[in-house]
């Protein structure tokens, strides 16, 4: 019996390449079917505790889904270790519950291809993060000119005509959503070497997710379901961020953080396409300041990634021992012609 090797398998770069992409695919349809669920669960736009309420009935169900998966394929009901809790806690609060309540109120404030293009920001926070926060890569002019790149993006996808619309509640939002994705990556590429992934992944969902439920419930907010279409675009969108988050968690526990990260340039791309498939947003998604302002982004991500320095890849064991082992064997010559 062939033994699976999960480090061997997540490290490979066609599953690095599909697996990314599968995830960009899935968050990037999430767009427009948030919009749609809040058509078919009758949610108002303008009720912040129900949009609130919306995410965190969502987030539970994917933290269910997660946990539901990953109890029956390792045949174990998964518990994070008692060390491991505020490890859970942390990720929740980034990954779930903050970045999830600018993502929905921001949401409901924009249009999804213009969302997508602005959420596509948290790639560039992901680097800066790693750089400066994680400490697990090199800042570089490179990496500076793509960033410039990136946000170049933004201020154009804001121009309409000579007026600079920007608002806190609906762009604002939406980018600080991004930015706590970021912090979101950082801490599970960290965590995930504590913690198993899937285990990680689906109680930072289901508390995080909780506590949001909890909030928007207490203050208020209210969802209505439709009809059957409105339990399956729900299910649907617990599905994504389930399979998503879970893939995503996997790819960057065995991978350098920027080599998931240039994926996500197809991001933004992905959501303008499905908002203009499935809202009609077609006129907005060829408007050439849009066209510009995805240009703009996902170059800036490519420049970053292509053109960046090498990664700051830790070492394994194993590597470590035969760069002693070489240093050993150099110095040592040198020390006899002294004796």
């Amino acid at each position: 019996m062939i033994k699976f090797e999960a480090d061997k398998f997540f490290s490979k770069n066609i599953v690095v390449v599909f697996g990314a992409l599968i995830c960009c695919m899935l968050w990037g349809s999430a767009f427009p079917c948030v919009k749609l669920g809040y058509t078919l669960w009758n949610v108002d736009s303008a009720s912040y505790p129900s949009l609130i309420l919306f995410a965190g009935v969502r987030f539970s169900l994917a933290g269910v889904l997660v946990l539901a998966f990953g109890s029956i394929s390792q045949k174990k009901l998964l518990l994070p270790r008692r060390e491991n809790i505020w490890r859970v806690a942390v990720v929740a609060i980034f990954q779930t519950a903050l970045q999830y309540t600018c993502f929905y109120i921001g949401l409901a404030h924009l249009s999804g291809v213009k969302s997508s293009v602005l959420n596509g920001l948290g790639v560039f926070f992901t680097i800066i993060g790693a750089c400066f926060i994680f400490r697990t890569e090199r800042f570089s002019l490179v990496k500076l000119l793509g960033c410039v790149l990136g946000f170049g993006g933004v201020l154009i996808m804001n121009l309409d005509g000579l007026d600079f619309e920007f608002t806190f509640t609906g762009e604002g939002l939406i980018i600080l959503s991004g930015l706590s994705a970021a912090m979101a990556a950082g801490f599970v590429k960290i965590f995930s070497r504590k913690e198993n992934t899937t285990t990680l992944c689906g109680w930072q969902f289901f508390c995080g997710g909780l506590a949001l439920t909890v909030i928007g419930a207490a203050a208020g907010g209210s969802i209505r379901p439709q009809s059957g279409a409105s339990f399956a675009m729900l299910f649907y969108l617990a599905f994504l961020s389930a399979c998503a988050f879970t893939l995503q968690g996997y790819l960057l526990k065995y991978n350098p953080v920027s080599k998931v990260a240039v994926f996500k340039s197809t991001n933004p791309l992905f959501g303008a396409m499905f908002s203009a498939m499935i809202l009609g947003e077609t006129e907005q998604l060829l408007h050439y300041n849009t066209l510009i302002a995805l240009a703009l982004v996902c170059g800036g991500i490519l420049v970053i990634n292509l053109l960046g320095e090498r990664r700051l890849v830790p070492v394994s064991e194993s590597d470590r021992l035969r760069r002693e082992v070489l240093k050993f064997r150099t110095r040592l010559p040198h020390e006899r012609r002294h004796e």
